[in-house]
């Protein structure tokens, strides 16, 4: 019963934190809740095998679960609320966008792994240490995938930045 009370206290404690990476990741609340689900459910039968802190550990189930999603087919469902003959004319995208909406659309377009080193970094405020931990690399990698997707945010003329 302990070993429940103490995963069920880990995910009270965590849960915003590990969906918030999630988020980051899918670009999608439904997707990201799913992924999180998922990664507390692996966890939880893995739980006794966990040394030191559990959300590194989680984390790294998150990120790799993530990566591995592009070869399933359901992740390219996309749930609405209404069906498409209810929903009226869609609204004007241009009257929305702003600096937030454009690094979104931003860090999508950059390759998986290295929007999964940016999210880690600066979303998470990892380490390059961790992150390398986290993703199962070297440091090396983490520092070059960060590299070249910077480089390529700073090239992307939606975002406004000169390199």
């Amino acid at each position: 019963m302990a070993k429940r009370q103490e995963f069920d206290e880990f995910v009270v404690a965590c849960s915003s934190r590990l969906l918030r990476t999630a988020y980051l990741l899918t670009r999608d609340r439904v997707l990201a809740e799913d992924l999180l689900q998922t990664a507390l459910t692996r966890a939880w039968f893995a739980w006794h095998r966990i040394d030191g802190g559990p959300e590194p550990y989680v984390r790294k189930i998150i990120a790799n679960t993530y990566a591995s999603w592009w070869r399933r087919r359901w992740n390219a469902e996309e749930a609405v609320a209404e069906p498409p003959e209810d929903r009226g004319p869609p609204p004007d995208p241009f009257a929305v966008l702003d600096v937030r909406d454009e690094l979104w659309r931003s860090l999508g377009r950059l390759p998986k792994r290295q929007r999964t080193v940016l999210v880690l970094r600066y979303f998470e405020d990892l380490s390059e240490v961790e992150i390398a931990r986290v993703m199962g690399c070297t440091v090396g990698t983490v520092k070059s995938q960060a590299a070249k997707a910077l480089a390529k945010l700073r090239l992307d003329e939606t975002l406004g930045v000169k390199a």
